[in-house]
């Protein structure tokens, strides 16, 4: 049977101001548990929640705002389990939050788990993590006009493995699932069921550390799971197996069969499993294996705080570039699309400075790759170019062009320059425009070459860096992120786990924001009327 307490409904009298001192009270009124209270707690996706439970029948729930809240509440704090069960029945602060009478709460460490299952399945965190951010920007009426883009790396709650530990963990497990089937495991050769029956921790611990010795065991290694693979690839009764079907793509991704020998691939790159315990988790090349997580945050200086307004959880493996337009979508379902984003190099390509564009957003990021010009002082830029026709009007040195031919389907113009001008200009070494064969001189440049062109020009000047300063305080926000909130290393591993804590760890830094900016704003009350 559904319990619900509504938070709108206002109480005659605070059962807590009896029970704590004034200035407990008062503390506790001022800090973000009152803020939850007031605001936060109704935002709970009580709705969805309700679904799980008859209306009518059964032993009631426990009361669902106060256990969407505990959830919450549990990963922005990072508890475990237990820590949240205790502090839902000990801990004053966090009953007045949950808006609980402050007297004979149980709780149980299964029953955490359980809401907390129903929370992650049915994918409500988005959910929270929107609502609760567009509320707090209306509340502070924070100004979303300016943010900045980041990606910071997430570790989930498993080991780092080398290839060859992982490799032979993948089939240890599968032996694990098939040491059911006494016979099909009784089959196999028993140097084979032997060299896999230490447990993960103790596997191959007596081959030695030297190079050649770990690449006769990884070679083994691959060897072993190819067997298995051809073993029981047409096994019905083993082939559907959840470990089998890891072991077979743990193979495909770290071996590769040429001319019917089994080899280790060189490099099979990030997209690929890295623990056996966490399939969901890839590996970045700088920062390792995890996750990470794509921020958008406000950066107006007339905020008191800054507020980040769009998480995306991604495997680690994810391209930066590809954020861009998963971002402004967040942002467009939110209304809070900004007039200008900054973002350092890898967000800066000429497609998403163009995306961003066909939203009204101006993307402010130093442009990747080699610059087109670097040989010649002067670059395409410097052509005075007829906006809506493409005609190049004059050189840099103000020089008439002979003709502009303009190829529309490849967005490119052709600049044909007389030789009576570029012969005796002064620049023609800073220049990158060619002899031709009848003596003029030409010079070819596409539509996406100017616009680089123009933005490197902007880049050099004191102006560009002083205004892209601002982007360096995103850095600062996802290493007090992940101190204040764990989320440098979660309590959980899985993709479905992992994103529901990142989304959740990043509400909650909200609230700890909002609540030091309203704290900030009431000081500022009092010291303008003592004053």
């Amino acid at each position: 049977m559904q319990y619900v307490n509504n938070p709108r409904q206002t109480r005659l009298i605070d059962s807590f101001e009896n029970i704590l001192s004034p200035l407990a009270y008062k503390q506790l009124t001022a800090g973000w548990q009152n803020l939850f209270r007031e605001t936060v707690l109704e935002l709970m996706p009580v709705a969805a929640l309700k679904k799980h439970f008859d209306p009518t029948f059964g032993q009631p729930t426990k009361e669902l705002y106060s256990m969407c809240g505990l959830v919450f509440i549990t990963e922005f704090m990072d508890w475990t389990i237990t820590e949240a069960a205790n502090a839902y029945m000990f801990r004053t602060d966090i009953q007045y939050a949950l808006n609980l009478e402050p007297e004979k709460q149980s709780m149980s460490d299964r029953t955490v788990e359980r809401y907390k299952k129903l929370i992650v399945e049915d994918d409500l965190a988005a959910q929270i993590m929107n609502d609760i951010t567009m509320a707090l920007v209306e509340k502070l009426d924070l100004s979303v006009k300016v943010q900045r883009l980041d990606s910071t790396h997430v570790f989930s709650d498993m080991a780092q493995f080398g290839r060859t530990r992982m490799m032979s963990v993948a089939v240890k497990r599968f032996f694990a699932q098939l040491s059911h089937d006494e016979a099909a495991f009784e089959s196999l050769p028993e140097a084979l069921r032997l060299r896999y029956q230490p447990s993960a921790h103790l596997l191959f611990g007596d081959v030695k550390k030297d190079v050649e010795s770990r690449r006769l065991l990884r070679q083994q290694v691959a060897e072993d799971m190819h067997y298995l693979v051809e073993r029981f690839s047409a096994d019905a009764k083993h082939n559907t197996r959840s470990t089998f079907m890891l072991l077979v793509r743990v193979f495909n991704e770290q071996c590769e069969i040429i001319a019917d020998k089994i080899g280790i691939r060189a490099h099979p790159g990030g997209d690929v499993v890295q623990n056996t315990s966490d399939q969901g988790a890839t590996r970045d090349g700088h920062k390792g294996p995890g996750y990470q997580a794509q921020l958008a945050e406000t950066c107006d200086v007339v905020n008191d705080v800054q507020l980040i307004l769009a998480a995306i959880p991604q495997t680690a493996a994810e391209q930066d570039p590809n954020a861009v337009e998963l971002i402004l979508d967040v942002l467009t379902q939110n209304n809070a699309v900004p007039n200008v984003l900054f973002a350092d190099t890898l967000y800066g390509s000429d497609e998403n400075v163009q995306k961003c564009e066909s939203k009204g957003v101006e993307m402010v990021s130093p442009t990747p790759g080699q610059k087109s010009g670097d040989a010649y002082a002067i670059n395409s830029d410097d052509f005075v170019v007829a906006e809506n026709s493409h005609e190049v009007e004059c050189c840099p040195r103000g020089e008439v062009p002979l003709e502009t031919i303009r190829d529309d389907a490849k967005e490119m113009t052709l600049v044909v320059m007389p030789a009576t001008s570029c012969d005796t200009c002064p620049q023609r070494a800073e220049c990158p425009a060619k002899r031709r064969s009848d003596g003029n001189y030409e010079y070819r440049f596409t539509d996406k070459q100017r616009r680089l062109d123009s933005r490197r020009r902007e880049e050099a000047t004191d102006v560009f860096s002083e205004r892209y300063r601002k982007r360096s305080g995103i850095e600062a926000t996802n290493s007090m992120l992940k101190r204040v909130t764990g989320m440098g290393r979660l309590r959980v591993r899985g993709s479905p786990s992992v994103f529901h804590a990142i989304l959740l760890k990043v509400a909650g830094w909200n609230i700890f924001q909002t609540a030091r900016a309203l704290a900030m704003r009431k000081a500022k009350r009092l010291t303008l009327v003592v004053g």
